[in-house]
């Protein structure tokens, strides 16, 4: 981080990287809602099972083979709280 000073750092934890390069999203049934109003993509979401525990994707469809955020469902539910009660709800 260049021009930090290292105290300042915050710390990382990923939950999921011992599980990451093991979920398969290649046979997920993707699910999104009907409208594209821009024409950029929009949000599709996938749920995965992984040694017994379930996990959700979520992508731009305007970008299949990008990037994929992965939740566990505790994240997904908090993800969905958040958006309900505004968090995500753009200032302007």
């Amino acid at each position: 981080m260049t021009g930090q000073h290292p105290s300042t750092r915050v710390p990382v934890y990923d939950d999921k990287a011992g599980i990451r390069d093991t979920l398969d999203f290649s046979q997920a049934r993707w699910l999104s809602s009907e409208e594209d109003p821009d024409g950029t993509g929009k949000v599709e979401i996938a749920f995965v099972d992984s040694a017994g525990t379930t996990y959700i994707g979520m992508r731009n469809s305007a970008q299949p083979e990008g990037p994929i955020l992965v939740f566990t469902t505790s994240e997904w539910e908090a993800f969905l709280a958040g958006a309900k009660d505004g968090e995500f709800t753009e200032p302007w």
